[in-house]
């Protein structure tokens, strides 16, 4: 083979690891004006929810109840997922691997470095000066130079070549003062896991396992539900007593030796008959992984943190995933449950210090490399907790660099960090307690051609963009309780929603935030169970689907908008308008709910 070529990039944000995590970090700093290349070490992306290994995208969205807790994460995710939904009613893991390189290639400030792997870091005293990446199939070398790195690996592979400070294993109860910590640290993490998928084919259908297969008996799995059979089972577990990283390659062959010894024992132990007609459609060969590396920051997330919601006043993203610890020795754990998931009595905020690195001056991390105490990282490792982080840190990056300070500038600078936290709600992201503090919406009269006592047309304006004040929302005083959203009656045939200004206004942008019912589960998933608690297929039935804006201004009467077959939850209109008395939407159809919701009208 002939030696490799040498390609120098120059850009402002390096996002390294392609996941879920790296994919919204890397999209929310390119639409904020970024430079951006992201790389990602496989031929797709989405990590542990890619067609690779098929998991599904689990967040704070486990529980909840219509207009009192809306707890299912919004912003970039929401997009994707709502998008998945209506383009992938077949399920099909490939069409989502399709979606995040669609996305990925459509913003023009954002270069995808598929198969690249990070394999170094030129140091000058604490600051990254230059990484080195390889693409093995195309025999290239990237020496990529950046003002700011993020390391989105999961594995913590840029951070561990620039030497920033890590931990990994489980602390002990007196390190963090956390009641759910061993009493003593060790080096244990979570396994990993391999999945599958499998089909009724309507006729019997035979399976010889390998030799080198493991043998379980009902007595093993008692702990272990397998009582379905069309998606694998996450128990399927194991590493936990070994290096995720370093016996990587162990871990998976004994990962294909566990689950392969499962469906045997499904398929032939005669305790279940009914498995005969079912066969295995696809199974993974690149481990889901948990735990490895965690980074330290500039703080250090704990299980108090969690428990008390505590009130970040650089809160960048948000979590509410149960405290989800898995015993170290994983399958082999016969005589103990998979797994103890205490939920935390409230959504929690994830601060922006815990995504800062405490020695490397220009390097940021998000994902289940976050600096968090394992007891944290139990419950905020799940990819809905982590894209979260991801649009966190890409926003926050983005902003940095727009008034090209220092990361350290940036971070301890509250003005930055508030301006970060305002275009992350300007944008559909959500954080507890936090209000978008400037909508010209506001200053209007707001009418409706009718409403609910539940939604009156006032609750359009009123800052608020979801229902988070019941069981399981955010603490009390971080919210109020109330729909927050216009809604017409069910009788209303032709439904609008008006803003009159005393004062004519200018307007450049107008949001419209839409019902998407957040209080579901929306997630690719191949449970058949979970699916039936979701709309997928289509789009959810509260959006509205067909509307219409108009605006009366010193120019005239102009429609900014006549919008079909809608199903997104932000819509951002881009208008010049000066003078401006009146707007008005219009609801034509709406995706199946028998009434009209708008969420929050944002004019600036």
């Amino acid at each position: 083979m002939g030696k490799s070529e040498r390609i120098v990039w120059d850009t402002q944000l390096l996002v390294a690891g392609g996941g879920v995590t790296g994919v919204v970090a890397a999209i929310a700093a390119a639409r904020n004006g970024a430079q951006v290349v992201l790389c990602q070490d496989r031929p797709v992306l989405g990590g542990n929810a890619s067609s690779e290994i098929r998991m599904n995208i689990s967040g704070a969205s486990a529980i909840g109840k219509e207009l009192e807790t809306e707890r299912r994460e919004s912003g970039i995710l929401e997009e994707i997922m709502l998008e998945c939904s209506v383009r992938n009613p077949q399920r099909s893991a490939s069409m989502l691997d399709l979606i995040l390189y669609e996305k990925c290639r459509a913003e023009r400030n954002l270069t995808l470095l598929l198969n690249t792997t990070v394999v170094g870091a030129a140091m000058e005293g604490d600051t990254i000066q230059t990484v080195t990446a390889v693409r093995e199939s195309t025999e290239d070398e990237f020496e990529i130079q950046a003002v700011l790195y993020a390391d989105c690996t999961g594995d913590g592979r840029l951070g561990h070549e620039a030497k920033a400070a890590y931990t990994t294993g489980r602390e002990g109860a007196d390190e963090y003062g956390e009641s759910g910590a061993n009493a003593n640290r060790d080096a244990y993490r979570l396994g990993s896991s391999l999945l599958f998928t499998s089909r009724d084919m309507g006729k019997p259908m035979a399976f010889t396992a390998p030799e080198w297969a493991r043998t379980f008996s009902e007595e093993d799995l008692r702990f272990r539900n397998h009582s379905t059979w069309e998606y694998g089972y996450w128990w399927v577990e194991f590493g936990g007593i070994l290096d995720t990283i370093k016996d990587n390659e162990r871990i998976r062959d004994e990962l294909l030796a566990i689950m392969l010894g499962v469906w045997d024992h499904i398929k032939n132990s005669g305790h279940h008959p009914e498995s005969a007609n079912w066969a295995l459609d696809w199974f993974g060969f690149l481990p889901g992984k948990r735990e490895s590396r965690r980074f330290l920051g500039q703080h250090v997330l704990t299980q108090n943190d969690l428990e008390q919601a505590a009130d970040f006043e650089d809160a960048i993203a948000y979590g509410g995933w149960s405290m989800d610890t898995h015993p170290p020795e994983g399958i082999d754990a016969k005589g103990e449950q998979p797994c103890h998931q205490p939920y935390t009595p409230y959504l929690y905020s994830i601060p922006l210090r815990s995504m800062i690195s405490r020695n490397v001056s220009n390097l940021m991390f998000a994902g289940r490399n976050l600096s968090a105490t394992h007891m944290a990282f139990s419950s905020t490792r799940v990819m809905g907790t982590c894209a979260t982080m991801g649009e966190g840190l890409g926003t926050f990056a983005a902003t940095a660099l727009a008034r090209k300070l220092s990361l350290r500038q940036a971070w301890t600078d509250p003005e930055v960090v508030k301006a970060a936290q305002q275009q992350l709600l300007r944008q559909g992201a959500f954080l507890p307690g936090y209000r978008l503090t400037r909508n010209l919406a506001r200053s209007a009269r707001i009418t409706a051609s009718s409403e609910q006592a539940a939604g009156r047309a006032a609750f359009a304006v009123d800052g608020h963009t979801r229902s988070v004040h019941g069981e399981k929302g955010v603490r009390p005083d971080l919210t109020d309780p109330g729909t927050h959203r216009w809604m017409s009656e069910p009788g209303d045939a032709a439904p609008w929603l008006e803003l009159r200004w005393d004062t004519p206004v200018d307007l450049k942008r107008v949001t419209l935030v839409l019902d998407t019912g957040l209080h579901r589960w929306l997630t690719l998933c191949h449970v058949d169970s979970v699916l039936r608690r979701m709309q997928w297929g289509q789009p959810q039935e509260e959006t509205l689907k067909s509307f219409r804006l108009r605006a009366e201004h010193e120019g005239g009467i102009t429609e900014i908008a006549h919008i079909r077959d809608h199903y997104q939850r932000m819509l951002h209109l881009g208008i010049d308008l000066k003078g401006v008395t009146r707007l008005r939407l219009e609801v034509l159809e709406t995706n199946g709910l028998d009434h009209a919701r708008v969420v929050e009208i944002v004019c600036e």
